[in-house]
């Protein structure tokens, strides 16, 4: 019985250290460049709809970017995914946020890196969360 109780308490503490590594992963991720920052945090990779929530930030430049065509999700082997959808602020000004929506990747890659290119920069902007 007491066999049964050690390998009960040993499974639920690598659950929690495996939740809580992944936890820790998903942590927001932060690009500078040319005066505007973004910042990109995993909201939801779980479900029918994979959810990141975006953040702009300038006062150099207005942020007139079509968010939805100019993101692509690239998974492990360097598949890539587009964007559903942009729900948040529209087009311009110097802030902007909202919530930028793909369809789920299936299988579940072992890292997955956001990427993107903004008008006017010659390389994208790539954030990497590692899901496993």
């Amino acid at each position: 019985m007491y066999g049964r109780v050690i390998r009960f308490l040993f499974c639920i503490a690598v659950s929690l250290l495996a939740a809580f590594a992944v936890a820790a992963d998903l942590s927001p991720r932060t690009s500078t460049l040319a005066g505007v920052t973004l910042k990109a945090t995993p909201r939801s990779l779980t479900g029918a709809v994979w959810e990141f929530e975006l953040m702009f930030d300038t006062h150099t430049q207005n942020l007139g970017d079509d968010v939805a065509k100019s993101a692509v999700l690239v998974a492990d082997g360097g598949a890539t995914h587009t964007a559903l959808e942009w729900q948040g602020d529209p087009p311009g000004g110097h802030h902007r946020k909202g919530v930028l929506r793909f369809n789920p990747v299936s299988p579940l890659p072992q890292a997955i890196e956001l990427r993107i290119q903004r008008s006017g920069e010659s390389a994208p902007r790539s954030f990497r969360w590692r899901l496993r």
